[in-house]
C-alpha cells in the first residue's frame, strides 16, 4: 500500500495564533470590512400536502462582517442554518431558495454577476462536503485547475508538505483517499489561490484533533497575510484558539458578536445563549440548558432563545429584538443591563 504521509510535520515552525490576534488588533480599526452582510434573509419555498405552498424562513435578519486580516468564526449547533450563510454569499443556493438583505464585498454590492466572476479567485469557499471533489479527476489537476505551470505545481507540493501529504497524492483520485485526507485536499484548494476572502464551511470534520488545529492555524495564517476569513463551525473551543471574533448563531440568526477575549469569562459575554455555550465547554463543567433549538416551522416570536432562557419576559416574545452595540460587541437581548450588573 502506498504510504501517503510525509515527514517533518511536527518540526514545522508554527506561528502563535494568540500573538497574531494581538498584532492584528491595533490595525483592525482602520480597515473597512471586506465582507459585510446586512439583514440577510433566506427563505425556502416548499409544498405541503394538497400542493399548498409554504415559506420557511431559515435565516432571518442576519448581520455579520469580516475585515481584511481578520478571522471570524460563526459558531452554532447543527441544524441552525450556518451553512446557508456560506451558500448565500457564494451565490450557490438551491433553486427553491430566495435571499433578501444586502451583501457588500470591498464596499460594493455583491451582485450575482459579480460573485460569478470572483468565485474561485478572489473569493474562495472551502465546502463542508468532500462530494465537491470531482471523482473522475486527479487531485493535482483539480487543485491546480488544470494548470501545467511548474510554479503552481511547486506551490501545491509545498502545501501538501504542510498537510503531511506526499507528492504522489497529485496523481490519485478522491476515492483512493480517506475522508480525512480529502478534507485536507479541500482546504488546499483555498491555499493554492491568493484569495481576498475565504469562507470555510465546517472545515474540520473527519480530521483528528492535531490536523483540525493545524487546519485552523492555516486559516489564521491566511488572515495574517491580509485575507478576510469566515469560518463556519460547531466547535467553539477550536474557534477560540485561532479566531479574532465569534458570531454566535442560533435558529437562523446571530444573537451576539464578541471578541475571543470575551469568552475568557462568562461575565463578559452578553447574551444568555452565549453564556450557556461558555458553561457547556468541558473546562467549564459541561453545563446543560434544558430544551432544544426550535425547528424553523416552530420559531417563537421575538428572541428564538426565549423558551429556554431563564431571563425571558413577555417583552422577549414580542416582535424583533434589535441588535445593539455594547462593550465592543453586538447583541440581540433586552436584558443587557441586568447581565452586566451581576
Amino acid at each position: 500500500m502506498l504510504h501517503l504521509y510525509g515527514r517533518g510535520y511536527e518540526d514545522m515552525q508554527r506561528p502563535s495564533a494568540k500573538r497574531s490576534r494581538m498584532m492584528n488588533e491595533e490595525k483592525k480599526t482602520d480597515r473597512a470590512p471586506i465582507l459585510k452582510i446586512e439583514h440577510m434573509n433566506i427563505t425556502f419555498t416548499q409544498y405541503d400536502r394538497g400542493m399548498r405552498q409554504t415559506e420557511l424562513p431559515v435565516i432571518r435578519n442576519l448581520d455579520v462582517e469580516v475585515h481584511a486580516g481578520e478571522m471570524v468564526a460563526v459558531v452554532g449547533s447543527s441544524g441552525s442554518g450556518k451553512s446557508l450563510l456560506a451558500h448565500g454569499v457564494m451565490g450557490v443556493l438551491p433553486y427553491n431558495a430566495s435571499m433578501g438583505g444586502r451583501i457588500l464585498y470591498c464596499g460594493e454590492e455583491l451582485t450575482k454577476q459579480r460573485i460569478e466572476r470572483l468565485r474561485g479567485n478572489e473569493i474562495v469557499l472551502v465546502p463542508q462536503s468532500i462530494a465537491y471533489l470531482n471523482p473522475l479527476m486527479k487531485i493535482g489537476s483539480q487543485i491546480c485547475k488544470g494548470s501545467k505551470d511548474e510554479k503552481v505545481k511547486r506551490k501545491l507540493r509545498d502545501i501538501f508538505a504542510r498537510y503531511s501529504l506526499k507528492p504522489e497524492v497529485e496523481e490519485l483520485y478522491p476515492f483512493e483517499l480517506s475522508g480525512g485526507m480529502n478534507r485536507r485536499i479541500l482546504i488546499s484548494t483555498a491555499l493554492i489561490e491568493e484569495p481576498k476572502l475565504v469562507i470555510a464551511d465546517e472545515p474540520t470534520p473527519g480530521l483528528d484533533l492535531k490536523m483540525a488545529k493545524r487546519a485552523m492555524e492555516h486559516f489564521r495564517e491566511l488572515a495574517d497575510m491580509g485575507a478576510g476569513v469566515l469560518v463556519i463551525t460547531h466547535d467553539l473551543e477550536l474557534a477560540l484558539e485561532t479566531a479574532d471574533r465569534i458570531a454566535v448563531f442560533y435558529a437562523g440568526t446571530t444573537l451576539e458578536e464578541a471578541t475571543v477575549s470575551d469568552f475568557e469569562r462568562e461575565e463578559t459575554l452578553r447574551h444568555p445563549y452565549s453564556k450557556a455555550l461558555w458553561r457547556a465547554m468541558p473546562k467549564n463543567g459541561f453545563g446543560f440548558v434544558s430544551g432544544e433549538q426550535p425547528y424553523v416551522k416552530d420559531l417563537p416570536g421575538g428572541c428564538p432563545f426565549a423558551p429556554r432562557c431563564g431571563r425571558c419576559t413577555e417583552e422577549c416574545r414580542k416582535g424583533e429584538i434589535p441588535s445593539r452595540e455594547i462593550r465592543g460587541g453586538r447583541v440581540r437581548c433586552l436584558h443587557l443591563e441586568e447581565s452586566f450588573a451581576e
